[in-house]
């Protein structure tokens, strides 16, 4: 199980097993801070009682340091791990995980309680996967590692399934199989040795308890002020991931996050900072001269690729084992190409994820916040009961317009296809209903690529996830700040971290995100909304501090996304994978989707008719995954480790 996760931490590994209490622990170590034997894991605490295995950095461990050895702790080395694990055995579990700053996921072994307790940071930049095999709970940071185990249960869940073609990624807390799951981030699991219950993930911290006192008690604050409490913050946020015994770096993408993050750097910095981006010869897609324009004012050492469609191509085969499950944000792609660019000259590097999110920058908030106020002009009189009885039943007259499509004698094609575009009418007009008065539920109705996913993935059912329950929202009741929750706790999560996650440690490249420690995220949603969200769009307060340290004419442009031309591809040098893989007879037989509805999507693309690039990434990423860890049942990361 370790062996496969050898791109993880490739400079050292070990094991620790009880078999009286009949466990296991394995890690595999990529060596930041104390590259002595002193920082080998699995570790002992000094009073033996307790094991951890621990994936991540503890930023804040100085200071805990300091404050254990008040408390007459001594230390072997210098490691964050070795003050990780004293804290625990000092402080507890719950108390540890209140005070900490930083990444990670761990296991800790009681060996008095017989526990094994399982925790996963506030953001959830590190993963951890857990589940139930026969008569064995295995756990791991990526499904290669359970994969490995010859108890292993592989089966598809479908309702997980349906939801991964929905939005393009897996949301928590499920996993593509059924007999796993994610641990959601935010919470703690504890497992008895004698796996007589199957407990539930516990929260410690809640962003939707973060962001609905910020929307009860906004700071009274004007932007200057708000800009200087983000300086502060976020340079000491930057300034604690740097600490390293091995070579640092950053992405530089020209954007305003990643931006800030280096000139933060700079500052405190005694040499150039390293920067690294890629850039494509297509203008549509290319941010490299941004990201030069702004190296060279803050004088960075920039490393920078151009890469072609060769070299994303060859990425593509390595998708499925990168990812272990279907995975469709193609951003992946480039996110990649910048990771291996980087590991040519360094260790860890610093990125600017969570900007977004945290302080209002996709151009999907103004859009949707005005459909909102569309909606509830035409549909607040309305209780959200009759809504939503309303939208069931004009859905339900879409998904007979499918079924017509199916049915029927092979003469009466026509009127079939004629009969099935007015009942396809009814669930266009399903989707312009608001099922509840909530911004943030329409915003996370309106990310799904498909709604629902039923008629498409055969035996799904509707299953509840934080885009898919409406009701976990109440808290905040303003509609921008309510969709910047959603994409934090689901989006941000599921599919920005993941992505960057996977594709840097496939690389053995540790990323870390100063925006996302726990001081900044808490500021940012103490903000009013006029500072996060400006007159000119998003990134109010943070474009305000970039400008301290940029001038605004290299970073003021519209948003440009990090991504690859995959719809010019899927037409072009990818067609003959992607026509193998949709395969009308070779779908009918694995029976996870409905071939005839695939073959319609595929060729609407095809002809230009409707763009459906999304879903069909999300089909095809799917598809090759099965062929690689069900139909040819692999357990190593092969080529992209």
């Amino acid at each position: 199980m370790t062996a496969t996760l050898v791109h993880r931490g490739p400079d050292d590994s070990d094991l620790w097993v009880d078999p009286d209490a009949g466990l296991a622990l394995g890690h595999r170590r990529l060596s930041i801070i104390d590259l002595s034997a002193a920082g080998r894991q699995p570790m002992a605490s000094a009073c033996g009682r307790y094991l951890i295995t621990y994936n991540g950095e503890i930023y804040n461990f100085p200071e805990l340091r300091a404050q254990l050895e008040e408390h007459g702790h001594s230390f072997r080395g210098h490691s964050d791990t070795e003050v990780l694990l004293t804290a625990l055995a000092e402080w507890g579990v719950s108390a540890t995980l209140g005070r900490l700053n930083g990444m990670f996921a761990f296991a800790l072994w009681d060996r008095r309680e017989r526990s094994l307790t399982l925790a996963r940071d506030r953001a959830g930049k590190k993963p951890l996967y857990y589940g139930w095999c026969g008569g064995t709970f295995l756990f791991g940071s990526e499904l290669k590692a359970l994969h490995a185990h010859p108890a292993f249960d592989p089966t598809v869940d479908r309702d997980a399934l349906g939801l991964f073609i929905q939005y393009s990624w897996m949301p928590a807390p499920y996993s593509i199989y059924a007999a796993v799951r994610q641990l959601p981030a935010g919470t703690v699991l504890t497992v008895a040795d004698d796996g007589s219950a199957r407990p539930q993930p516990v929260a410690y911290w809640s962003a939707r308890d973060i962001a609905a006192r910020g929307a009860k008690a906004p700071l009274a604050v004007s932007l200057e002020e708000a800009t200087d409490a983000l300086e502060d913050i976020l340079r000491d946020a930057v300034a604690c991931r740097m600490i390293a015994d091995v070579s640092l770096g950053a992405f530089l993408s020209g954007g305003i996050d990643s931006s800030t993050v280096v000139a933060l750097m700079r500052t405190v910095s005694s040499k150039p900072v390293q920067t690294f981006s890629i850039g494509y010869h297509e203008p549509k897609y290319n941010e490299a001269k941004h990201a030069k324009a702004i190296a060279r004012h803050l004088q960075t050492d920039h490393t920078e690729l151009y890469v072609t469609p060769e070299d994303c191509l060859e990425v593509i085969p390595k998708l499925a084992t990168l990812y272990d499950e279907p995975f469709a944000d193609y951003s992946q792609i480039p996110t990649y190409l910048v990771s291996q660019l980087a590991r040519r000259k360094v260790t860890v590097a610093l990125s600017g994820d969570g900007g977004d999110e945290l302080f209002g920058g996709y151009g999907d908030y103004p859009k949707n916040l005005r459909e909102w106020e569309r909606q509830l002009a035409v549909w607040g009189h309305v209780p959200p009961v009759l809504r939503r009885g309303l939208v069931s039943v004009l859905t339900g007259l879409g998904h007979a317009g499918q079924g017509v499509l199916r049915g029927g004698e092979p003469d009466a094609g026509a009127l079939r296809a004629k009969l099935a575009k007015k009942l396809g009418k009814f669930e266009k007009r399903a989707k312009r209903i608001s099922p509840s008065d909530s911004g943030a539920a329409l915003h996370a109705r309106l990310r799904a690529r498909i709604d629902p996913a039923g008629e498409l993935v055969l035996g799904a059912r509707p299953a509840l996830s934080g885009l898919t329950d409406p009701t976990g929202w109440a808290d905040v009741a303003d509609p921008m700040l309510g969709m910047m929750l959603v994409d934090f706790t689901t989006y941000m999560a599921d599919d920005i971290l993941t992505k960057v996650d996977r594709a840097s440690m496939a690389v053995s490249l540790e990323v870390r995100c100063p925006l996302l420690d726990p001081r900044v995220i808490e500021l940012a949603w103490s903000l009013p909304p006029s500072l996060r969200m400006g007159p000119k769009g998003g990134k109010h307060v943070l474009q305000n501090l970039l400008a301290r340290h940029v001038p605004r004419a290299l970073f003021e442009r519209p948003k440009q996304g990090f991504n690859v031309p995959i719809e010019e591809w899927l037409r072009g040098p990818l067609r003959d994978w992607a026509e193998a893989l949709l395969d009308e007879s070779r779908l009918r037989r694995e029976g996870y989707f409905q071939p005839q509805a695939v073959q319609r999507i595929w060729q609407d693309h095809l002809s230009g008719r409707r763009q459906r690039t999304f879903l069909l990434w999300s089909l095809l990423t799917f598809q090759a995954w099965h062929e690689t860890w069900i139909d040819g049942h692999a357990v190593t990361v092969g080529a992209a480790a």
